[in-house]
C-alpha cells in the first residue's frame, strides 16, 4: 500500500470516527508499518490528527490490528 492510498484510507475512517473505525484505522496502520515503518506511521498519525480522533499516539506500534503502546 502506498501512503498516498493509505492517507485516502484514514480520511475515509476519520470522517467517520467511533470504535469500529478506529479498528480499521489500526489496520491500515499496521499495514504501512510493515511496508514503510514506525516513522511513517507516526507521520501519519500527526498529519492526519488520529491523535485527537482515536487517541493514537506517535511511538505507539501497530500489529495485526492491535495498538502496543511502547511507553509502557
Amino acid at each position: 500500500m502506498t501512503l498516498e492510498r493509505a492517507k485516502q484510507l484514514l480520511a475515509v475512517q476519520e470522517n467517520f470516527g467511533g470504535f469500529y473505525n478506529g479498528n480499521s484505522s489500526k489496520l491500515i496502520l499496521s499495514e504501512v508499518q510493515r511496508e514503510h515503518g514506525p516513522t511513517a506511521v507516526d507521520q501519519l498519525i500527526l498529519e492526519l490528527k488520529l491523535n485527537e480522533i482515536f487517541g493514537f499516539r506517535p511511538g505507539t506500534r501497530f500489529e495485526g490490528g492491535l495498538a502496543i503502546d511502547t511507553d509502557k
